[in-house]
């Protein structure tokens, strides 16, 4: 698809009008005003003078979520009638609300079904010889080609983590994510490092390896590592470092704490973290944003043989604190582990981010509307906080007082890995990940379960989301400037 931008009306085949509720319905549509409301996403589409005229619905009070996901929705619902030119009138809107609108207009031609034989042939808007057509003020031209160029950025970024997301763990193993972190390190100008099995046993990253001794497709540590050119070395001004951590389980069975049958197809999907983070260190580097973004990702597969850890083992995580393994089941807290522990003793990063498809808890408090928030750092939290209600792609802050450690006390370790309460678990498993911070001061936990992989249009079953991707370069831009 090939993106235009314009100052006036152009021709196409299918023009867009996008509609709030309670506006009144442009001329040509006035006949069917009793028809079409302006609720969100709802659409109507007219045929009259050779050319079709989509109605779409954005509902009373639309923020950057709600563009994208109406825009998305109507595009991937109605591709296959568009035909090759579409046109539409985003006059009045800033260059933010653009950028949503293209991401959503781009991902509507999403394909799910990434394995089928026979694939659905490919709408003709979504081939190289659509084209969208957009008209935009003159006065807000040059920031409307700017927002098609990030959006088609992040485009690619998320498309790239749906992808590797909705893949079967027969398709997709660490090495699989190391394969695609080193690939685009190398297009994208960022240096990638990744520590094998070996490796990680010379130098004692053992919490990763207990999660992944049960299987044959050895656990990996992935480090991307972006470095703006503009860095203390040529400026000799300081540039901020964050560091982003994301949790890699690219299968998980839960190990010898094994889950039930009936939903463990759907944990292909345990490694939403490192989407977050693999594709955030891609759009940084591609953006040139003005701060170093440096990713790490624990990545394994949680399965079950003789290997396999076992409940009541006991493991000395790579900072030398020692880890009771209560239930196996929360491996992904465990892995981390390893991860913050390589950020802290060898990035010393200024910010420091987890994020993981972690509890379950955090579902049962929140629901699929936001994902937990972890930190002691106000200004932090502040700061993710508004990076979500901009993006929509929201957060909610949870407590992380003292009073919840007797929830990860051992008699036998340091640390326990799961207090075995059916309360507060997401809050234990952020306690838990507090013990391995090596007390940073600006530290925070995403526990986005709930958010990584939701229903969608793009399917009948839960799906990939590439959620976090736009709520860290939200986050990334904010402090850039400060």
């Amino acid at each position: 698809m090939q993106l235009h931008f314009h100052t006036s009306a152009a021709p196409a085949d299918t023009t867009v009008w996008p509609v709030q509720k309670g506006q009144s319905v442009p001329e040509f549509a006035a006949s069917a005003q009793a028809d079409f409301n302006g609720d969100v996403n709802e659409t109507l589409l007219l045929y009259g003078d050779g050319r079709k005229r989509l109605l779409l619905g954005l509902g009373e009070k639309t923020g950057l979520n709600g563009l994208l996901k109406a825009f998305r929705k109507a595009f991937y619902t109605n591709k296959a009638k568009l035909g090759s030119r579409v046109s539409l009138d985003l006059t009045g809107l800033d260059a933010r609300q653009v950028e949503a609108v293209l991401l959503g207009i781009q991902a509507g031609g999403y394909n799910l079904k990434l394995y089928q034989t026979t694939q659905p042939e490919i709408a003709l808007f979504y081939t190289d010889a659509g084209e969208l057509h957009v008209q935009v003020a003159e006065a807000d031209l040059t920031a409307a080609q700017e927002a098609g160029r990030r959006a088609g950025i992040i485009w690619e970024a998320q498309r790239a983590m749906l992808d590797l997301m909705n893949a079967p763990s027969n398709y997709k193993t660490p090495q699989t994510l190391a394969d695609w972190a080193v690939a685009s390190g190398r297009d994208h100008t960022y240096s990638v490092t990744i520590l094998d099995h070996d490796e990680l046993a010379r130098q004692g990253y053992n919490a990763l390896l207990s999660v992944g001794q049960g299987s044959e497709n050895p656990p990996l540590l992935i480090v991307c590592d972006y470095t703006p050119e503009n860095n203390a070395l040529t400026t000799g001004q300081p540039v901020r470092t964050i560091g982003l951590v994301g949790k890699g389980v690219t299968f998980d069975t839960g190990g010898v704490s094994i889950k039930p049958s009936a939903n463990m197809h759907l944990m292909k999907s345990d490694m939403g973290g490192a989407a977050a983070v693999l594709g955030t260190v891609e759009v940084a580097a591609r953006l040139k944003l003005p701060v170093r973004v440096v990713g790490v990702v624990p990545a394994t597969e949680n399965v079950v043989d003789g290997m396999a850890t076992k409940p009541g083992d006991v493991i000395t995580s790579y900072l030398g604190k020692t880890i009771e393994i209560i239930d196996t089941d929360a491996e992904g807290r465990v892995i981390l582990a390893d991860g913050l522990g390589h950020m802290v003793r060898h990035i010393q990063p200024d910010v420091l981010i987890d994020l993981a498809t972690l509890t379950g808890n955090v579902i049962a408090a929140l629901g699929y509307q936001a994902g937990g928030l972890f930190t002691a750092n106000d200004d932090l939290a502040a700061q993710l906080l508004a990076a979500g209600t901009q993006t929509g792609e929201r957060l909610w802050q949870l407590p992380l007082w003292d009073d919840y450690k007797d929830d990860i006390s051992s008699d036998v370790a340091d640390v326990k890995n799961y207090s075995g309460k059916p309360i507060n678990g997401a809050i234990a498993a952020a306690k838990f990940l507090e013990a391995f911070t090596d007390n940073h001061p600006a530290w925070a936990h995403l526990d986005i379960a709930g958010m990584a992989f939701a229903d969608t249009e793009f399917g009948q079953q839960k799906n990939a989301t590439a959620f976090g991707i736009r709520l860290l370069l939200d986050y990334l831009e904010r402090i850039a400037v400060q």
